[in-house]
């Protein structure tokens, strides 16, 4: 029988696959990195996503929430509030929390303790979620502290600021002032919800802990280190 040539054998060795020479597990590899990078970027959005998840829990169509939602969003502003050991503090640091936010003059006045007051009772109301909710006044005006309002407010983030740059960013309800109301921020920065004037705190507080209860996989007490 007739032997094959030399040609044909290198040919033939030749067509043989070789190891590792196979486009299969380049495209495997280029899949998986496609899935890595899918996640890392689901990863990365979800806090994003949970929050709006959070806002549409209160659905205003549906009359579960007591606070008027604010679409669209509004940012923590660029300016910054004077502490009361005079350090400027940027508002957008105070992102990374809940906020319950109240603004009033500083010589504050039986409103203005009301709304401390319920701020203050609202985040004790919150047990051991309380953490991830600050209370926080925004003051204006030049006047100085009293020493009870300094005492009362001791666990309080107490901020002076401007007033016209302050109503460039939260807004009353169409007849009401500013200081009518309590303003939420989410830990993202941004103001989504605004309680009625004369506020009933057990609706308000429903409020807060379905909010706290929709966010609780992704929000965590505290700020993150700088």
């Amino acid at each position: 029988m007739a032997q094959p040539s030399d040609e044909a054998r290198v040919l033939t060795l030749h067509s043989l696959p070789q190891p590792g020479s196979s486009g299969l597990p380049g495209a495997a590899r280029t899949r998986a990195g496609r899935w890595k990078m899918l996640a890392l970027l689901l990863v990365c959005a979800a806090p994003v996503l949970a929050s709006y998840f959070s806002y549409h829990v209160l659905r205003p169509e549906g009359r579960r929430n007591y606070g008027e939602l604010i679409v669209p969003l509004r940012p923590l502003p660029a300016f910054s509030g004077s502490a009361a050991n005079g350090q400027q503090v940027a508002l957008t640091q105070l992102k990374d929390q809940w906020l319950l936010i109240s603004v009033a003059d500083s010589a504050c006045a039986a409103a203005c303790q009301r709304h401390l007051h319920l701020q203050r009772q609202l985040r004790e109301t919150l047990g051991k979620e309380k953490g991830r909710l600050d209370w926080v006044w925004l003051r204006t005006g030049a006047a100085p502290l009293s020493e009870p309002l300094q005492q009362a407010t001791a666990s309080a983030q107490v901020l002076q600021v401007d007033e016209q740059e302050l109503a460039g960013w939260l807004q009353p309800a169409p007849g009401q002032d500013l200081p009518d109301h309590l303003y939420l921020v989410d830990p993202q920065g941004n103001w989504m919800l605004r309680f009625p004037a004369h506020l009933d705190p057990q609706r308000a507080r429903r409020d807060l802990h379905r909010l706290l209860r929709a966010s609780s996989f992704w929000d965590q007490p505290g700020r993150p280190p700088p």
